[in-house]
């Protein structure tokens, strides 16, 4: 039990949350990219795009145009500057990453995990992949 009365989270002394609590509280910490900004950011080189998507979602809609892939199981692994299978791409802490998931909702909480790894600048895509193509944002066809 906890010091309010309620189930303790695994020891932690805290109450558990809900996802949507907790994504609340892990987008405070950050500031959000629209699609738009993120492809302007993108194409002045200011910016790495990460699709997390996975496969099937990938074939299915495309994928955006210079978009790293990394599966989200491997994140973390691919994009901490210190660690040893960092993709060349994960050349310090202050890279700004913007991850992108299908609809804006698994990003943000690979976003979050990027921080606590010391990628400050890491954030997210507002909607994700759908809001992107929404915009009319180029996408390509998926080509096995």
């Amino acid at each position: 039990m906890s010091a309010t009365g309620g189930p303790a989270v695994s020891g932690t002394g805290e109450q558990p949350v809900g996802i949507d609590e907790l994504l609340e509280r892990v987008r405070r910490g950050y500031q959000r990219i629209e699609p738009r900004e993120a492809y302007a950011a993108a194409r002045a080189g200011e910016t790495l795009l990460v699709d997390i998507r996975y496969a099937a979602l990938r074939e299915r809609d495309g994928l955006i145009p210079g978009a790293l892939v990394v599966e989200r199981n491997e994140l973390e692994w691919r994009l901490d500057p210190r660690g040893s299978h960092r993709l060349p791409e994960a050349t310090g802490h202050d890279l700004h990453v913007v991850v992108v998931c299908n609809e804006g909702y698994a990003s943000s909480l690979a976003a979050a995990s990027l921080h606590q790894l010391g990628l400050y600048r890491a954030t997210d895509l507002v909607g994700g992949f759908q809001a992107w193509r929404t915009a009319g944002l180029p996408v390509t066809a998926w080509a096995p």
